[in-house]
């Protein structure tokens, strides 16, 4: 089964694009072995905030975010404050996925648009791609900040539909959080499931017709 009439591929770019485990790893020494749950915590916290501040309309940037879950997640495992500012720059040039590359200079010979959909702000997302070597891929860069409101709420999805003025079935949509491919598949996209971790599906009545294991697997289902 392969997808077809794509105007548009478009990626999450956090656990997608890049490694969001990547900054504490890099600490990994100082961390000592909690460095993985204290990692996955900090994740965890600051999806639960963008979740919790879109319910309760009272929006911060995901940045602010990511310091304030951080500061959570440093207090609650006792990691010394001397680290926090370390976290927090790495976090800012975190690894992307390796076949990354790959893939965007395979899709790039398709002729269809490319694009990053997040919660980052313009500013992070712009920073991580050029960090990476990887700007030029790319033809637009879509942040949540434009309409105030976190994923998975459909203000997010409509944006690249506004953009390329066309339908949800155009878009291909490429998310390694099972709740994003939710979001993104009950609003029409074609959703596909980067399922890195060989992890179980969210309970969201959406089921994802199109599972990869990476990136490089998508070149098989895009027509």
């Amino acid at each position: 089964m392969k997808i077809e009439n794509i105007k548009a591929c478009i990626f999450d770019a956090y656990g997608t694009l890049f490694d969001v485990n990547s900054a504490a790893e890099k600490c990994k020494k100082k961390l000592g072995n909690k460095w993985e749950g204290f990692a996955n915590a900090w994740r965890t916290t600051q999806l639960e905030y963008t979740w919790l501040r879109s319910l309760m309309k009272k929006h911060k940037n995901f940045w602010e975010i990511t310091e304030d879950s951080l500061d959570h997640t440093m207090e609650t495992f006792k990691i010394k404050k001397e680290m926090r500012k370390e976290l927090l720059d790495l976090y800012k040039k975190l690894s992307p996925y390796p076949e990354v590359k790959k893939c965007l200079e395979s899709l790039s010979s398709k002729k269809i648009k490319m694009g990053i959909l997040s919660n980052g702000t313009p500013d992070l997302i712009l920073d991580l791609v050029k960090n990476n070597n990887i700007e030029n891929y790319f033809d637009d860069i879509f942040s949540i900040e434009s309409v105030g409101v976190y994923k998975p709420d459909s203000k997010v999805y409509e944006m690249p539909i506004k953009k390329y003025d066309c339908k949800p079935e155009n878009i291909c949509f490429m998310s390694s959080n099972t709740w994003d491919v939710s979001g993104g598949g009950i609003f029409g996209y074609n959703a596909v499931w980067v399922n890195r971790l060989n992890k179980v599906f969210d309970k969201l009545s959406y089921k994802p017709k199109f599972i990869i294991k990476n990136l490089n697997e998508l070149l098989n289902i895009i027509y």
